[in-house]
């Protein structure tokens, strides 16, 4: 079944909106990736959380934000922003993520060139993946709907791969069968999240060891993605491949074989992308098989 394209949302944001903070689109020398979550998204946060919650205490949320911020790194600040955020929302999670859900600003209308402005919602999934998974912060009730919930929308404005991974980790089955749903969405943000959020061994991000070891369980997920109309979610499905080939590359190159009988350019691009280091390790299969996709 082939996807639609997404419908096209304004991502003008008014004066007195939800906004994010201005951020070059690549590290400028003499800056580092955690000058992305400094004063000025600090400043972001109240202003955004403030209009979604009447009741938020910006001064308090300030200075707690910025204690000890300095010597942290880019996850690390995704991770201590979560914490004050989790002190300072509704203590119900599923209350406190309709709060989070109110200040996002528009979902993305583009899927390149967005720059790096969108890593000010790091704690926002880093929050998700922290507290998404105790009920017992939830009233007791089940938080797996609310946690999905808030990274659909999520990865439409950054990417919830960070935050998926707990959730794939603990409920393997169940988030599978989520991922599996959301393949045929309709944001290209979205169906990226079904295959990036899975991989084995994304960067920067936690392992997930039992894909480590047998990698057949996403298998139907990347199947569906192959051809998707977006290139920003067939790179993905590319460098999935790439994942699996460093621990099963008889696997990862059987794959490819396969999908090279009736391939388009799309996914013969697809296939040498996939390959592109164990063919630059000298790897004889892989450079047959890009040999074959060209």
């Amino acid at each position: 079944m082939k996807t639609k394209k997404a419908p096209q949302l304004s991502t003008h944001v008014p004066r007195n909106g939800p906004r994010i903070p201005d951020a070059p689109r690549s590290i400028q020398k003499g800056s580092s990736l955690a000058d992305l979550l400094g004063r000025e998204s600090v400043d972001c946060l109240v202003h955004n959380l403030t209009l979604a919650h009447s009741s938020f205490d910006g001064d308090s949320f300030r200075y707690a934000a910025l204690q000890d911020l300095g010597p942290l790194g880019i996850i690390q600040r995704g991770q201590h922003l979560a914490r004050v955020l989790r002190s300072h929302l509704p203590k119900i999670y599923a209350d406190a993520v309709a709060v989070l859900i109110r200040s996002l600003t528009p979902p993305n209308e583009e899927t390149e060139g967005l720059g790096l402005g969108v890593f000010f919602y790091l704690p926002h999934v880093s929050f998700v993946a922290a507290y998404g998974l105790d009920a017992e912060g939830n009233d007791r009730r089940d938080p797996f709907e609310v946690s999905m919930t808030a990274q659909y929308e999520l990865t439409r404005r950054f990417s919830a791969e960070f935050s998926m991974r707990p959730f794939l980790i603990r409920h393997t089955k169940r988030t599978l069968v989520r991922l599996q749903e959301w393949t045929l969405d309709l944001d290209p943000h979205v169906r990226r999240l079904c295959s990036e959020g899975a991989r084995p061994r994304l960067p920067w991000a936690m392992r997930i060891p039992a894909f480590i070891q047998d990698p057949r369980p996403v298998l139907p997920i990347i199947e569906a993605l192959k051809d998707d109309e977006s290139l920003y979610v067939r790179r993905s499905v590319a460098n999935h491949i790439g994942d699996i080939a460093k621990d099963h590359p008889e696997f990862a190159f059987e794959i490819c074989e396969r999908w090279l009988t009736g391939a388009s350019v799309e996914r013969k691009w697809l296939i040498r992308h996939a390959l592109r280091h164990p063919a630059k390790k000298g790897v004889k299969a892989a450079l047959r098989l890009r040999e074959r996709a060209k």
